[in-house]
């Protein structure tokens, strides 16, 4: 960190409100890049290497940007951005509106208006409107609605009438009309955006609806000709089967973003998770992974009604199209509502002359359609038509919008990771299938992308790693932990097969741990534990608890850590450990620690140490004196929130704080808590933050023996991925007012969702994964006009394309420059218990995160509610009822783990 109060640095105002100006000992000051004036930067140009600051007129959502860091050594990397001019033109906007209808998809919105541009109302959409499937419509000229602005269509999409499934209605309805009525909002001037990005204009609503409209007339032409997700759409110009009906398609991700003196699109590639195209029977063969059985799909045959129901939920929203006789011509694709619990041989209905016939007897008597596979199942799509598998196909290009097995995982991220250099000329390469030269949209809105002279170029620096502090006599490649802790007493409790597992491996287990604890200064006062075999079947908490009773039979005392050595695939039992209360537990794969190396128990050690209450190392004072400044104490809090697998609507999301409570930022304590489904605005954060803070002062006083007030005077609050309004007023005026404390608050999101990449030019620039290096910042050119915000890739790379951490200062009240900032959170990316290295966000977040995943262990494991990745359907009407069960079952933390890193 630079030194405080360094010649030339202008103080900024911020948005400390009246707190005033930061306290003695406090972070620099708050720098200013280099003077403004000059020569408006041009859009599109080169910006300086200072860039422009924001005006003073203008309004940030969040913290105005107070100047650009300068530490670190500079290089020079390639992004994956590209420079888009603005429209020449004014853009007008229309609000679409269906009235007659039900909230409709995005796809078949998008026909619909293809439909009514290029063939009902051609002369009056000439040029083609730009539509985003939703509610917003953009044309490069105004349409000729008349003076009112409005005007209403008819849009018919298909003339076939024709009928043929069972409990359909057969009465000869009329095609489906849609009724669209289309009204100017507004005119849009694109100088707002030019003004914006030259730090001149503030982020108003006039400049979130430009942005919107530059951002659909990009995706236009790919949408139209591709299956797309939100920002992305995919081609099967690269594709992978990786079973159980799934297949992977290479996609592309493109955002118009507002930059520093100009405006950029973002390309990336990304992957979607597409349903196996062709006959609906296979493909639910190969999701049961029986392909090529095809009468096994019938409850006649013994198919478990377990397994219906599997397949059911993989099934559920697949549109198909039907292959049997009375189609004339192409229809409408279907879509999937729920699978039958009867065969169609078994499945009867009634005609409209009284007369019941089977559901295979109707296909093959009136349809002449003989049934191949009679017995087997049908589905039930929206109408309530009944349709038997083997005449049902899946068109291609289906995205699978439902969480993608577990088992599947590894599959996905091969497919996805790509090293640095493949995947820009990847993105490179996916610049012909975006063809913004050849888009009609692109060219009508006088747009043009500078996709000729390749990636942009920016200029980063590396910042200097921060110092840390092991215990005495520590050398490389042996640390010794800063504080480390005592081992007990201790029992084994093995879960792996003891033919597999046997008493001689468990010896050697138990004896490479011993040595690896004793090598970083672990006390293990109990050298022969007793070790025990158990049946993974049985009730977990109970073994665990009879394996600590035999402790107590031998040493007169309970054990502080249980090992627990499971079986591979042992996910059920990890969970049962991991909801056994009052205790450490570590869990150890038996496969990894069979024979392990001394590097395997080292990394054990890491969690072990935490777990039982000591500190593996702290950030050398020296190289952070903004975390570790004895004047100003400062508390460093984590925060996150993680909602269930989308289709799971009856599941809650899950909170976490996390804080540290010593004056090294490197021990911490979590809380957590259940709320309503997918609700970003942490509801309980003032009893959470009161809590830590709580812990903080506490432990101040009574372990490390403060004296004087133990308060902190800083408060850094880190929220994973989401702004939002509340934090401010939540921790100030709620909880530190409650307290009576009033420490300086600075507020800072961290985002890890989002597709901005940096590669190194130059080789030598490059770690051993080809990825740019550890603390790589960049907070020039393709960072926010006028926000405080910067890049920062803080670990090394392992595999793929390493993604840098994005910045956002909501509020700070402690006034911190670039500098002071970009060095303290990469200070806090070193101090992760787990890692001797730095990782990629700052560790109490990381810790938050974990917190919130591992939050469904506190529930009783034979209670009644569900955690399985299954979707449970709730309506409205229930699912406040069933949140209140889950909060009610949700158990606090135990006692004797409430100050312990037991998240480690």
């Amino acid at each position: 960190m630079p030194p405080r109060g360094a010649p030339g640095q202008a103080g900024g105002g911020g948005r400390g409100g009246g707190r005033g100006a930061p306290r003695g000992g406090g972070p620099p000051g708050r720098g200013g890049g280099p003077p403004r004036g000059g020569a408006p930067v041009a859009i599109g140009g080169p910006v300086t290497p200072g860039g422009a600051l924001p005006g003073n007129h203008v309004q940030a959502v969040g913290v105005k940007r107070p100047g650009f860091g300068t530490a670190g050594k500079p290089i020079v990397v390639a992004s994956n951005f590209f420079n888009i001019s603005l429209p020449d033109s004014i853009i007008y906007h229309y609000d679409v509106i269906s009235p007659a209808d039900k909230t409709l998809p995005a796809r078949l919105n998008m026909e619909i208006i293809q439909h009514l541009q290029t063939i009902d109302a051609v002369n009056v959409f000439t040029p083609r409107a730009v539509y985003d499937g939703r509610k917003n419509m953009f044309a490069a000229r105004e349409l000729p609605f008349g003076p009112t602005g409005t005007q209403e269509f008819d849009v018919c999409l298909s003339d076939d009438v024709n009928r043929g499934s069972p409990t359909e209605n057969t009465a000869g309805r009329g095609p489906k009309v849609y009724k669209i009525k289309l009204t100017k909002v507004a005119s849009i001037n694109p100088e707002v955006l030019q003004r914006f990005v030259l730090g001149q204009q503030s982020h108003d609503n006039a400049v979130l609806t430009a942005l919107t409209a530059l951002n659909v007339v990009i995706r236009m032409e790919p949408t139209m000709k591709y299956p797309f997700n939100v920002r992305s759409f995919f081609t099967d110009r690269e594709t992978k089967d990786i079973g159980g009906g799934l297949v992977l398609w290479r996609g592309y991700f493109q955002s118009v973003r507002p930059a520093i003196g100009r405006m950029l699109v973002n390309v990336d590639i990304s992957t979607g998770t597409m349903y196996k195209p062709g006959r609906l029977l296979d493909l639910c063969l190969d999701f049961l992974e029986k392909p090529g059985q095809y009468n096994i799909i019938s409850p006649r045959r013994n198919m478990p009604d377990r397994e219906r129901l599997r397949l059911q939920r993989f099934v559920t929203g697949i549109r198909i199209q039907t292959t049997h006789a009375g189609n004339n011509g192409r229809r409408p694709p279907r879509v999937i509502k729920k699978l039958s619990a009867a065969g169609a041989a078994d499945l009867t209905f009634s005609l409209r002359d009284g007369t019941s016939l089977t559901v295979a007897q109707y296909f093959n008597q009136l349809l002449n359609r003989p049934l191949q596979y009679p017995d087997n199942i049908c589905a039930e799509v929206g109408t309530g038509a009944l349709i038997p598998l083997e005449l049902c196909t899946v068109p291609p290009g289906q995205i699978m919008r439902k969480q993608v097995p577990p088992e599947k995982t590894k599959d996905v991220l091969d497919f996805a990771t790509k090293k640095p250099h493949d995947r820009l000329a990847s993105i490179t390469a996916g610049l012909s299938v975006l063809a913004y030269g050849q888009s009609e949209y692109v060219r009508q809105f006088g747009m043009t992308v500078e996709d000729t002279s390749g990636p942009l170029k920016i200029g980063a620096r590396v910042l200097k790693p921060i110092n840390l502090k092991y215990g005495a006599n520590s050398r490389q490649p042996t640390i010794r932990f800063w504080r480390p802790a005592t081992v007990e007493r201790w029992v084994v409790v093995v879960y792996e097969r003891q033919q597999r597992f046997s008493q001689q491996a468990a010896q050697e287990m138990v004896q490479g741990l011993i040595a690896s604890c004793q090598a970083v200064g672990m006390k293990v006062n109990d050298t022969n534990p007793i070790v025990s075999w158990q049946n993974g079947q049985g009730r977990i908490a109970d073994q665990l608890r009879a394996a600590g009773n035999d402790c107590f039979a031998k040493t007169k005392q309970r054990p502080n850590l249980i090992v627990v050595v499971l079986p591979d695939g042992g996910n059920d039992i990890y969970t049962a450990v991991k909801q056994f209360v009052g205790v450490a537990t570590q869990c150890l794969k038996s496969s990894k620690c069979f024979r392990a190396k001394p590097q395997y128990y080292a990394n054990v050690c890491l969690k072990l140490n935490v777990k039982l209450g000591g500190i593996n190392t702290i950030p050398d004072p020296s190289s952070v004196s903004a975390l570790t400044d004895p004047r100003n104490p400062t508390i460093v809090m984590g925060a996150d929130v993680i909602h269930p697998a989308p289709g799971s609507d009856g599941r809650p999301s899950f909170t976490a704080l996390v804080g540290n409570v010593d004056s090294d930022t490197a021990k911490y304590v979590a809380t957590s808590r259940v709320q309503a489904s997918r609700v970003e605005i942490i509801e309980d954060l003032k009893e959470m933050a009161k809590h830590i803070l709580t812990l903080y002062m506490r432990f101040r006083q009574n372990v490390e023996k403060k004296a004087g007030n133990v308060a902190p005077t800083r408060l850094l609050f880190f929220r994973d991925g989401v702004s939002e309004g509340q934090f401010r007023q939540v921790l100030d005026q709620d909880a530190c007012k409650e307290l009576k404390i009033n420490p300086s608050i600075t507020i800072v999101v961290v985002a890890k969702r989002h597709h901005v990449r940096f590669f190194p030019t130059n080789p030598s620039d490059a770690d051993r994964s080809d990825n740019c290096p550890a603390g790589t910042v960049v907070d020039q050119v393709v960072a926010h006009p006028t926000e405080f915000d910067f890049y920062l890739q803080s670990h090394g790379g392992l595999l793929g394309t390493s993604r840098p951490a994005h910045y956002n200062v909501l509020y700070d009240e402690n006034k911190f420059n670039a500098d002071g900032l970009q060095s303290l959170s990469f200070a806090l990316c070193h101090v992760y218990a787990r890692s001797t290295r730095s990782v990629s966000i700052p560790a109490p977040v990381y810790y938050a995160d974990i917190v919130c995943s591992r939050a469904k262990n506190h529930y009783d494991p034979q209670g009644a509610l569900d955690f399985s990745d299954s979707a449970t359907q709730v309506d409205s009407a229930t699912a406040e009822g069933v949140l209140e069960a889950y909060k009610r079952g949700f158990k606090p933390l135990h006692a004797n783990m409430s100050t312990l890193m037991y998240f480690s």
